[in-house]
């Protein structure tokens, strides 16, 4: 007892200042569970799509499925989270995805199962993720007070990419024993922690700010918002550029795994390669909220650039399967060491009257982006070949380091 109270309490701001708050460690807790079982889904639909048609064009379909909505369907949901109780609108979409998560399953237990409809159920699903998305990330920072957001960000970033991690983990030997449909169905049964954890919370008062502008003002006020906001457009256009240019890597490592180091994507090292990558960017992610916790993050994200563009270039020229773990450990750390100081450095800034709104243009910038950019990559791949995609992909974020001058952006913000 006489220790646990000469404990000294976590620093505001950091991750363990953040868990301190019991509405926030219920509802983290209950959407990273969620979130495991939805990357145990998400990365078996591929094998399982493969597995069915031998056809990589119905591969990319369930892949465009997933997470397409999220570029065109996010700006939907911005709106809904900043005028609707933004509780309520996460069951909701909980409940949605849960129930098609079960249909397929259902789908799944077929020996010849339709194609067209497990294409449509899947689109549904991604269509719950894209207009829940936006009201995830303005709701997390309301669970904690303003000094602690850095802390609830990182936590966020850490739960993205420990769920991608942990889930492939949990579904893949599953899926080798007992097929696709008891992981789909598993995926079903994880979306009730979510809701329950909304359930239970007890979350602020905030009152829905009812719309006073209609159509397609509404829609494109988040728009208006970031470009009259010169810190967020940078933000914004920071992530976007990085996203589509620099990340291809993240969707083509396959490829890279395959042509540069003799990794079979199906084999136990490809899966090890992934996961360290998952493992550095959890670590880069928690970083920022804890032994960088002092440090400006605005200026963690010009380093951070510059050390995943002389790392995304070593990564590129590497051919030896064993240099190739810790150099995209250290990568996957400084990606989302960018990715959280970004992450933060717009959460902390944002009124919350137009979180829901700015945080779905987030959303289409870095879930949206990512997919466009990898058709494109791998179309310029088949011609230049995967090394001069990457290499060109660690000369933009260089030159984003240059760009990302998010210390000028704010103090100009505070003089207009």
């Amino acid at each position: 007892m006489a220790r646990s109270a000469s404990r000294p309490a976590p620093r505001p701001g950091t991750a363990g200042s953040a868990l301190r708050h019991r509405d926030f460690r219920i509802v983290w807790a209950g959407t990273f569970t969620s979130n495991i079982g939805t990357w145990m889904q998400n990365v078996l639909l591929g094998a399982w799509g493969w597995e069915l048609t031998r056809s990589a064009t119905y591969v990319g379909i369930l892949y465009f499925a997933q997470l397409g909505p999220l570029l065109l369907l996010s700006v939907f949901g911005g709106v809904l989270a900043d005028v609707l109780d933004r509780r309520r609108l996460l069951v909701i979409t909980q409940l949605e995805q849960l129930v098609g998560s079960l249909v397929l399953a259902g789908l799944a237990l077929s020996d010849n199962p339709p194609l067209a409809g497990i294409a449509l159920c899947v689109l549904a699903i991604g269509v719950g993720n894209a207009f829940a998305a936006p009201s995830i990330g303005a709701i997390m920072p309301t669970l904690v007070p303003r000094e602690d957001i850095p802390g609830s960000v990182s936590l966020q970033s850490v739960q993205m990419n420990l769920s991608r991690v942990i889930g492939p983990s949990i579904g893949a030997p599953l899926y080798a024993v007992f097929g696709a449909a008891p992981v789909f169905a598993i995926n079903a049964a994880t979306y009730l922690f979510a809701i329950v954890s909304l359930m239970v919370a007890k979350f602020p008062r905030l009152s829905p700010h009812p719309p006073t502008e209609r159509g397609l003002a509404r829609l494109s006020s988040g728009f208006r918002i970031a470009w009259n906001d010169p810190l967020v457009k940078r933000i914004l256009i920071t992530l976007t550029i990085f996203s589509f240019f620099s990340l291809t890597f993240v969707g083509l490592m396959p490829a890279i795994a395959a042509q540069n180091f003799g990794i079979r994507p199906k084999s136990t090292a490809y899966g090890a390669l992934y996961a360290v990558f998952g493992f550095g960017a959890a670590m880069g992610a928690i970083s920022v909220g804890t032994i960088l916790h002092g440090r400006r993050k605005e200026r963690i994200v010009r380093l951070g650039l510059i050390a995943f563009a002389v790392l995304l270039a070593i990564f590129a020229c590497i051919r030896s399967p064993f240099w190739a773990f810790p150099a995209v450990c250290i990568l996957g750390f400084a990606y989302f060491a960018v990715i959280t100081s970004l992450s933060t450095v717009l959460q902390s800034h944002l009124d919350n009257a137009v979180r829901g709104r700015v945080m779905a243009l987030w959303i289409m910038a870095f879930g949206g982006t990512v997919p466009i950019g990898v058709l494109f990559g791998g179309w310029i791949e088949n011609s230049i070949g995967i090394t001069a995609v990457m290499l060109y992909g660690a000369f933009v974020a260089l030159c984003l380091a240059y760009y990302s001058d998010l210390e000028n952006a704010h103090r100009s913000h505070r003089t207009t």
